[in-house]
């Protein structure tokens, strides 16, 4: 069955995509993660991806196309696309025709035969990727439920990548009649998330067609399996939102049953889930359990005759969310397949102190130490271009922009926000975009765009009164900046001893890149130009 796929939403403002080049023609043969298209949005050139594999029957000629307008379909070599081509006659160029009569090769032809569902009355909704390292997905929340009606481009669920939670749209006007999962699990990307078309469509024929189609299901995981997962996200769409989730703890596990949002609050209040005895069926820890929870007087034991004291050993395992997991994967590859090296130098941060006091009183946004870092290490990097460079396996790559990551931290980990094109900004606007970038990474709105695509990272832990660490190279830069706190310090000039404001600052380096004297030199330049501020502005 052909799928049509459209102009996807690649920023929150954007109403239209230009194509900026096609890397598919029809008649090519394309897999789901295949880059289809560079598309222009208002904020940055993004690549398209088709989610499915298959072969290119229909490009759309228009070279604006507004969200959620047809970019192209894919299917079978020869497969009629007439039907779905006529919400836009205009859209029938002479490649859909060619399309028509071309041979057929009936390449991969599934053994058994499934009748083809309707595409007219319902629309198979996949988990889409959301970053370049989601594998799956996880539904954060369901913002619809089986039986509204939905249109094409509202959001009908946050779902958790590793980096962001990101809204999902279906693309398709109806009504939802099924839910993969229930708020907390997980999808794999380009699996089934969701159904919406006419109301009573029996959605079984459309599951049993994907899979066989993509060759998802093995003997275990036939219709009836569905059926379950269909089972459960409806006794979920009937809870409200405040009211107890099923569970996902079972005894048989040997772990405790407690509903998902008796967890959360047990969590928030710092309650220790082992020491609850739950109301709810069979057992289960539920809202009222927590509410009505008093810390019990054994808990206090106190001192016997000998001193000693009494207690009980517990711990809780914490699950780790699918941004920690990739972290952990990035970041121990960049440890121990690039060879690191440091570099650390101290910087008098006296004039810095006294120019950031004068320029705030003019700037519209706040300036912060760190905005003043960003900004000298922007154009530190312009004279030092091997430091902006990647390390490309069997080349370097020397970029000529110079985009900067400024490492934020979240509940879930570590995001990195990217400021682009710092090296042309002013501080005002380096401030105001920091600002913005940052309250967007902790509320998880980050787009994609705005959080990819560095060729230099900063970490800034000086605000933690940290006064200097060495950072893990943030993939794919070749270095990274780890800055300490601003320090009242003891120091020699002229034979005599003074107090200045010094602030450390240490180089990570990849070896294969960068050697110790471009580092070096890089930092040299980083210093003289936060020791005389002024030097930024000439």
């Amino acid at each position: 069955m052909a799928e049509v796929v459209r102009m996807p939403l690649l920023s929150d403002t954007m109403k239209e995509g230009v194509i900026a080049a096609w890397h598919k023609k029809v008649g090519d043969k394309v897999k789901s993660d295949d880059v289809l298209a560079e598309v222009e949005t208002d904020k940055a050139t993004m690549e398209v991806m088709p989610y499915v594999d298959g072969t290119i029957l229909y490009i759309s000629d228009q070279k604006k196309i507004p969200v959620n307008g047809i970019m192209t379909i894919i299917g079978d070599e020869g497969e009629d696309i007439t039907e779905l081509l006529k919400e836009d006659s205009s859209e029938a160029p002479p490649q859909a025709e060619s399309s028509k009569t071309a041979p057929t090769e009936n390449v991969d032809t599934p053994k058994q035969s499934l009748s083809e569902p309707d595409s007219s009355l319902a629309t198979v909704v996949q988990m889409p990727l959301l970053s370049d390292t989601m594998k799956e997905g996880k539904i954060a929340s369901w913002l619809k439920n089986i039986g509204d009606k939905v249109a094409s481009d509202d959001v009908i669920a946050e779902v958790e990548t590793d980096k962001a939670t990101m809204e999902v749209m279906p693309y398709a006007d109806g009504v939802l009649l099924y839910q993969a999962v229930p708020a907390g699990g997980a999808v794999p990307v380009n699996d089934i998330l969701a159904i919406v078309g006419k109301a009573g469509t029996d959605v079984q024929p459309y599951i049993d067609y994907f899979n066989q189609k993509n060759n998802t299901n093995s003997a275990e995981s036939s219709s009836s399996s569905e059926q379950e997962k269909k089972e459960e996200a409806s006794k979920a769409e009937k809870q409200s939102n405040n009211t107890e989730s099923v569970s996902v703890d079972s005894d048989a596990n040997g772990r405790i049953k407690i509903s998902p949002l008796a967890r959360k609050m047990a969590k928030e209040k710092g309650i220790n889930i082992s020491q609850l005895k739950g109301t709810g069926e069979g057992g289960r820890i539920i809202k009222v359990d927590i509410e009505n929870y008093v810390p019990s007087a054994a808990a206090a034991t106190p001192l016997a005759a000998n001193h000693s004291i009494s207690g009980q050993e517990s711990h809780t395992d914490i699950e780790l969310s699918q941004m920690r997991q990739v972290i952990a994967q990035r970041l121990g590859e960049s440890k121990f397949s690039a060879p690191h090296f440091y570099l650390t130098i101290s910087v008098k941060m006296d004039k810095a102190i006294e120019a950031r006091t004068e320029m705030n009183k003019i700037s519209e946004s706040k300036i912060s130490f760190n905005d003043l870092v960003i900004k000298a290490s922007a154009m530190a990097l312009q004279k030092h271009p091997q430091v902006n460079s990647s390390w490309m396996g069997s080349f370097i790559r020397e970029n000529h922009h110079i985009h900067i990551g400024m490492a934020v931290a979240i509940p879930e980990g570590l995001i990195v926000p990217v400021i682009k094109f710092a090296n042309q900004m002013p501080l005002s606007m380096i401030a105001a975009q920091a600002k913005e970038l940052g309250q967007k990474a902790k509320d998880k709105k980050l787009q994609p765009v705005e959080f990819t695509g560095n060729t230099f990272t900063i970490s800034n832990l000086g605000m933690m009164d940290i006064d200097e660490f060495t950072g893990i190279i943030n993939p794919p830069d070749a270095c990274i900046l780890a800055v300490g706190k601003i320090e009242p310090t003891p120091v020699v000039e002229n034979n005599e001893i003074v107090i200045r404001s010094i602030m450390k600052l240490t180089l990570s380096c990849d070896h294969r890149v960068v050697d110790g004297a471009v580092g070096s030199s890089f930092l040299q330049t980083l210093k003289s130009y936060l020791e005389n501020p002024v030097n930024m502005l000439v």
